[in-house]
């Protein structure tokens, strides 16, 4: 019996989702509606053009250029309303796609351009989540991210932790690498560390092996925020054979979980195709591989396509998939019983039913 995936089949799996950004994941529709409120001019007013338009902005091959069009959705987050607005609408999609635990991402010092207080767009975000997600099968946490090239983390820091267990459930850095290693902000993660909240840092998507060993060794990264540059640790013979140096295996060895974007990854130019993405290699060495969307509005994903994607580039069927999808759960800033009972409630059936109706007789057996 051969197993046949399709789009739509992976999009009724139960997916975990670990590093998403509000502010790159609007609806076209709605950054067209609150540019209007805000008074903000968009390059169209169109949404399939603008779509395109942020799409075609991301795919430059470069990290900084990835980051520019982000100046028209943070111009459209900088009120309540509209913040809570972008943040149900992101419990919705994400749904619909078949997510049933997401962390998502956002940085409140973004949002303070108009009067809100750092704190005033995260209880707007938090107040999103739990309106939309009040109604559904999935459970959302907040990681309040700091911008590294700032100097506000410490404040930041601060913000997270008055939310902590209100929703807010780990703290992270995010912006360019370059220039801006994470020891800069070692005193913020001291504090989320002495509060005994997670971490998980952005290193190692367009900057190297420094990046990853300063977040982890440094500043007590339990994840990396991408990480695909750890493959530069790696080294493989004429023969096939791979050796792994050591802050490689400390990665593989401890279990460190990959937050891996492959989508992202081809458009900030980290490889040239999915099928060049250094993901296959690392998941054929065990490392703690999960797979994330990072920006559903810039590069035109939902967690589905990306693991669809994968399914097409590796051929990795349905027990793949869900070594992926635990992978990640076993990964949330979520306590273990919860992270247990979805993985044992909803994941492990979900796969086994989809596992079990994707079964086609093949050619031999026709």
């Amino acid at each position: 019996m051969a197993e046949v995936i399709t789009l739509d089949s992976l999009r009724r799996a139960p997916k975990v989702l670990l590093h998403d950004h509000l502010d790159g994941g609007l609806r076209p529709a709605t950054v067209i509606d609150l540019a209007a409120d805000a008074g903000h001019t968009l390059p169209t007013t169109d949404p399939g053009e603008l779509q395109a338009w942020f799409t075609a902005g991301a795919s430059r091959r470069d990290l900084d250029l990835y980051l520019q069009p982000f100046q028209h959705t943070v111009a459209c987050l900088q009120t309540r309303e509209a913040i809570e607005r972008v943040a149900a609408e992101c419990v919705e999609d994400l749904v619909a796609d078949g997510v049933v635990y997401a962390e998502v991402r956002m940085a409140p010092e973004l949002c303070i351009e108009r009067g809100l207080t750092a704190d005033d767009a995260v209880e707007a975000v938090l107040a999103g989540f739990q309106r939309a997600a009040a109604d559904h099968p999935i459970e959302v946490g907040l990681i309040v991210t700091a911008m590294r090239h700032a100097a506000r983390s410490t404040e930041i820091a601060e913000v997270a932790l008055r939310h902590l267990h209100q929703g807010v459930v780990g703290f992270d850095i995010a912006g360019s690498e370059s220039g801006n290693p994470p020891s800069r902000h070692l005193a913020a993660f001291s504090l989320i560390a002495r509060a005994n909240s997670h971490v998980t840092i952005h290193a190692g998507e367009a900057f190297g092996l420094p990046s990853i060993w300063e977040a982890l060794q440094i500043c007590g990264a339990e994840r990396l925020g991408h990480g695909v540059r750890i493959v530069d640790d790696i080294t493989i013979d004429g023969d096939g054979a791979t050796h792994l140096g050591s802050l490689a295996a400390y990665v593989r060895d401890r279990r460190v979980p990959l937050e891996m974007c492959p989508t992202s990854n081809v458009h900030t130019g980290v490889c040239a195709s999915i099928e060049e993405h250094p993901i296959k290699l690392l998941r054929d060495l065990r490392f703690r591989v999960t797979v994330n969307t990072d920006n559903r509005l810039m590069s035109d994903i939902t967690l589905s396509e990306e693991l669809f994607k994968l399914h097409q580039a590796f051929g990795w069927g349905w027990d793949d998939l869900q070594w992926l999808t635990i992978n990640a759960m076993k990964s949330a800033f979520w306590p273990f019983d919860r992270r247990l009972r979805i993985i044992d409630q909803q994941i492990k059936p979900g796969y086994a039913a989809l596992r079990t109706s994707s079964l086609q007789p093949s050619g031999a057996e026709r």
